[in-house]
Order: C-alpha cells, then structure tokens, then sequence
C-alpha cells in the first residue's frame, strides 16, 4: 500500500468505526428499553405530591421504569407505582402522541427520552381485589383492609377518593385487569373515575375503569430529573398487609 493509499484510508476507517460503535450503542438502547429499563415523564398533577407535573407545574419529573420485576407470570404488586399504556380514552389526544420533533421522536423509540401515551398511577387492587370507598374514616379499602395513606396522598378534606365522588362505592376487579388511582385523588381521572360515578361523563363505560395487565410497561423505581427531585421510589408498608380476596 502506497503512502497516500495509507492516507485516504484513515479517514474511512475513522467514520466506518464511528457507525458501527454508534449502531452498536443503538441497538443496546433498544435493547435495554425493551426488556429492562426505560424513561417516562410526569405529564400532569396526578401523582403529586411524590410526582410533580402537569401544564401549569414548573417541572416535569423524569422517571425510570424498570421491567424485570414483572417477566413471567408475575405481575405488579398493590402500591407499585406503574406506567402503562393509555386503556382507551384516558389521555387528551396532546398528551396521547408523545413527542412528534425528529430527535426527540427518535430518542423517544430508543428509550433516551421520555414517550407519550402512557399514563403513570398507583396500583391499588389486584385481579380479584374488591375496592370500596370509604368507611366512616374516609378511607379506601382493599378487601376489608381500611388502607393508611397519609404518608404519600395528597391532602384530601372528606375521603380519599374525591374524584368519583365520597358517595360511595365498590369495584370488583376483574381477572387480568388491575384498579389504579393517582395520588393526587382530586386531580386524577384514574380507574376510580372511570367507574362512571360522581361528574363522569354520560357516555362513560363502567368496564373501562380497569387496565389490562397486558397494557403495563413496568415499574417506576426512581426519579432522576431534576436533581432536586431525584429519589428511589419505594411501595408503601401498608400494603403488605393486605389480605387475599
């Protein structure tokens, strides 16, 4: 090979190693949001105070969701919080697109920005669950069991369940399916809601109050942007101690 061969082939080198380190890191992006972890953002006041958001908030949390825990036949546990796909009308058709710029779209697809059409709550009843509100406390209770969640709701004045209405009332959570709320029960149009009580809209259907477990992405283990909000999330004791249907 000829010195100026030797020249030219340096450069072509240079950009035929550039893409396929930049396909290799590609791929193990799509690889890892796949089966493993991937990023969310809060996309409105549902899950405060513990996850801020929503178009008047000054953040948007970003969120990590990991997937692991749910392989095989297991499954969430009451009081993850979980991201899932929109069920059917849950989501404004704004928030229900996702990110629609070039980059942002791309980086969407990868798992290094965070995707739309999702919808992040709390899990509160399991296949089988019965879910009644409320008792003479206020409470929301999960098969009998009267549930303490002072420590992660936000404030509510006469029971937890302020969206559907403090009237009363009871949802059997069918096979495959869970019953989900957000934390910020005045501001969350959560499964609750979707019972088609309190203001529900008249063309409302009953069976959609609940998310197939086929529709759950993972997880949400940590927030990790802004840096004043970053934090391992944990699923409250309480739970545990609830019983079996």
């Amino acid at each position: 090979m000829t010195r100026d061969e030797a020249g030219k082939s340096g450069p072509i080198r240079v950009v035929l190693e550039t893409g396929v380190l930049v396909l290799v890191a590609v791929v193990l992006a799509v690889v890892v949001k796949t089966f493993f972890v991937q990023a969310f953002y809060i996309p409105s006041g549902s899950m405060e105070p513990g996850l801020r958001g929503g178009p008047g908030s000054p953040v948007n949390d970003r969120i990590l969701v990991e997937k692991p825990s749910y392989w095989g036949s297991a499954g969430p546990s009451r009081g993850d919080i979980v991201v899932f796909k929109d069920p059917g009308g849950w989501l404004p058709a704004e928030e229900d697109a996702g990110p629609t710029g070039g980059a942002s779209s791309f980086l969407a697809k990868i798992g290094l920005y965070p995707s739309g059409g999702h919808l992040v709550k709390r899990v509160i009843g399991l296949p089988g669950d019965t879910v009644v509100c409320c008792d003479d406390q206020g409470r929301i209770s999960v098969n009998g069991h009267a549930l303490d969640e002072d420590s992660y709701i936000a404030p509510q004045t006469q029971c937890n369940g302020p969206m559907a209405g403090c009237g009363g009332w009871t949802a059997t959570v069918p096979k495959g399916r869970i019953f989900v709320m957000g934390d910020n029960r005045g501001e969350s149009a959560d499964s609750s809601w979707h019972l088609c009580k309190s203001d529900a809209p008249a063309d409302c259907d009953p069976s959609g109050a609940f998310v197939p477990l086929s529709d759950v992405v993972g997880k949400v283990f940590a927030v990790v942007w802004p840096a004043s909000d970053a934090k391992w999330i944990h699923r409250p004791a309480d739970f545990k101690t609830i019983p079996s249907p």
